[in-house]
């Protein structure tokens, strides 16, 4: 059994702001080392933005918990020095299988074109996850990076106080007050900051429970999502079946709205559930047990002034579909450029309207493919499960039944249409994949992709078009990053940004969304983006 949670990463140590006469002002405190927390305190000292994170532990987490990690939060990652560590140790997949009862109805391929660095999906214990990130963490405090982690802090209160927030934090050598012109709240779905400060969610709790088991076995599964629809082993219910590294297998059961949690738990009714499902000749140990109960919720909003939540603090969402983990690093990614741009005088506080609106887009975009996934997955009336059922049975030998099958929706990055940032589309024959608000795609360029070239900051990427090598417009400085289809000879640079376009010249912000795009550079229109895409126009 892998003990890397036993063992403290960043024990406690005394702090010189423990000893001062008043509380001394951090610019940012982080509450929350998981993987928000950390992604975020690393996004800020990449910037040279001082950073302190607290958290009432000392270690990574106890038990795989999230596992699965999408394509465009390991890019965001890549950016952040812990992408490809991940990459190396984690179980690369792409194939997902559906089953109902014990066939096989069809199965489905999440990264079916080429010409990305990175996969579809990893499997990865997040103790592993959460040790890369603090290894990162020592990497950059080596080299002079203003961040901290603070172990065995506690926050045990915070209060908003207009231009910084007051927080009271207990330790092993009793309390202390610190003061952050602004703090980020990482601390997780019951996150005790959104208790202090009044606010709750808003949204649906399914009534269903799952088992989770992470289990260490010698098993000939191939590397595939395998999912299960009332398995002979688990009759009426659903499963689930993902590979981990380290020879650990994660497996979910379905058990039903009416039960009694801890007696659930326990070994002595475990191992009998996966022995139905496993056989008895498998031999396997149990690493880690939980019970989680379907929700879809978020704050109504992200920000109460000089706080603002991200990851499940935020929003929750139910497991099936990899949205949490992934979805707090979106958040993340979209909150810290932001936050960078208000450090250096270029944009005021009103910016972070922005956080609220693109990410809540994101919250409830995965709400509602949760929510859906959660319904088809258990059906609320006889009538849902015949149409469910029919649906399933269809799929087998109907493609276009296959669509309708739901066994969690699985984690896409979100495009913000709709932003205040986004200016108007003008490169109407551009495919529609690369349309202000979305993502970029990535694209191979020779010997290197296109995502690690954008980096975190403004770009203005110009394809078949001229362009200064560089604009500065309101305390923002754009750099051009010139490419040609004429050298590219798979077409995945013009497939995906140019479609039937000519040309085309694209703004693109520091999170590699795209902030505007046009068929040709027309100084004016993009200046007015630049000022759009810093909120100030």
């Amino acid at each position: 059994m892998n003990k890397i949670f036993e063992i403290p990463l960043y024990a406690y140590e005394r702090s010189p702001d423990q000893d001062a006469d008043t509380p001394v002002r951090r610019k940012v405190v982080v509450v929350g080392a998981g993987p928000i927390g950390l992604g975020a305190a690393i996004d800020f000292a990449q910037q040279g933005i001082e950073v302190v994170v607290l958290d009432d532990n000392d270690k990574v987490s106890f038990g795989s918990r999230a596992v699965c990690y999408a394509k465009r939060p390991l890019e965001i990652l890549d950016r952040l020095g812990c992408g490809k560590p991940m990459v190396d140790k984690g179980v690369e997949w792409n194939i997902g299988k559906v089953f109902f009862d014990e066939r096989q109805v069809y199965q489905f391929d999440l990264l079916p074109e080429d010409g990305h660095e990175f996969p579809a999906f990893i499997n990865l214990q997040q103790y592993y996850f959460e040790e890369y990130m603090v290894n990162r963490v020592r990497e950059l405090q080596a080299a002079g990076a203003p961040i901290e982690i603070r172990g065995n802090n506690k926050v045990l209160k915070v209060e908003e106080k207009g231009d910084h927030a007051a927080i009271l934090v207990d330790t092993p050598e009793g309390q202390y007050d610190l003061e952050a012109e602004w703090l980020i709240a990482c601390d997780g779905a019951t996150s005790p900051i959104r208790g202090m400060m009044g606010l709750d969610f808003v949204g649906r709790i399914f009534e269903d429970n799952f088992l989770i088991a992470d289990v260490i076995m010698d098993a000939e599964f191939p590397t595939e999502r395998w999912f299960w629809f009332d398995p002979p082993f688990n009759k009426g219910q659903s499963a689930l079946l993902h590979k981990q590294p380290d020879g650990v297998w994660r497996i979910d059961l379905q058990l039903g709205w009416d039960i009694d949690k801890e007696e659930e738990k326990k070994p002595e009714n475990v191992i009998p559930r996966l022995k139905a499902m496993l056989g008895d000749d498998v031999e396997f140990e149990l690493e880690w047990v939980s019970i989680y109960t379907f929700q879809c919720r978020r704050m109504e909003t992200f920000r109460k002034g000089r706080v603002l939540f991200a990851g499940d603090a935020a929003h929750q969402v139910s497991p099936f579909g990899a949205r949490g983990a992934n979805s707090g690093l979106q958040d993340t990614d979209n909150l810290v450029w932001k936050m960078k741009l208000i450090f250096d005088g270029i944009a005021d506080e009103s910016l972070l309207d922005s956080y609220d609106y693109e990410r809540i887009y994101g919250a409830d975009e995965n709400i509602m493919n949760s929510s859906r996934s959660t319904d088809f997955i258990t059906p609320k009336s006889d009538m849902s499960r015949v149409l469910r059922d029919a649906v399933l049975d269809l799929s087998e030998v109907h493609e276009f039944a296959r669509p309708l099958v739901n066994s969690g929706r699985l984690s896409v990055p979100c495009t913000y249409d709709g932003s205040p940032l986004n200016s108007a589309d003008a490169l109407l024959d551009g495919p529609a994949r690369t349309r202000p608000g979305s993502p970029c795609p990535d694209v191979p360029l020779g010997d290197d992709f296109l995502l690690p070239k954008l980096g975190d900051k403004f770009t203005l990427l110009t394809i078949d078009a001229e362009a200064p090598e560089s604009i500065e417009e309101s305390g923002v400085t754009v750099t051009r990053l010139a490419l040609s289809t004429k050298n590219d000879p798979t077409q995945m640079l013009k497939e995906r940004f140019l479609g039937d376009a000519e040309s085309g010249v694209y703004l693109i912000r520091p999170d590699q969304h795209v902030a505007a795009r046009r068929p040709s550079f027309d100084e004016n229109l993009i200046r007015a983006a630049i000022r759009r895409a810093i909120g100030k126009e």
